[in-house]
């Protein structure tokens, strides 16, 4: 299991593939890639500011959860922090398990948890200024199903 908490650009095709090379016993791989979106064509970048020490922990702690909730051979978390430009890769999420149902689930979870539990402050930026991206309804609600 591994946690990146970091502000360097990440591959996520040759994080996939190192992490599918290192996986034993898996059937199945699932993963995801957050990017920087820009909805209306006016962000010109993002800023995510986290605690350090605390955010890794926090990220294990729920890996450890999926762990013990699914049966999964292997995850890989990967999350930026520091300025970020549209269409970037924020985060990354892998899960490998026997089953494909255990490694969508677990990813599905990882994914759920970090959107609105990780310990992150997203500011974006754009020709009228800057202003901190507030929670969302919709994400707290898809956390009830787990």
């Amino acid at each position: 299991m591994r946690v990146a908490v970091q502000p360097a650009l990440f591959d996520p095709g040759a994080e996939l593939t190192a992490f599918t090379a290192g996986v034993r016993g898996a059937g199945a791989v699932v993963s995801f890639t957050g990017l920087v979106r820009d909805e209306g064509g006016s962000l010109s970048g993002m800023e995510i500011e986290h605690y350090p020490g605390m955010t890794e922990k926090a990220i294990a702690g729920m890996v450890e959860e999926a762990v013990a909730r699914w049966t999964l051979s292997d995850a890989l978390v990967i999350h930026r922090y520091g300025p970020l430009k549209p269409g970037e890769a924020i985060m990354m999420v892998a899960t490998a398990a026997p089953h494909r149902g255990d490694a969508f689930a677990a990813a599905e979870f990882l994914m759920d948890y970090l959107k609105s539990r990780a310990p992150f402050w997203k500011k974006e930026t754009g020709a009228g200024g800057g202003a901190w991206v507030a929670a969302k309804d919709a994400d707290e609600e898809a956390l009830k199903r787990w």
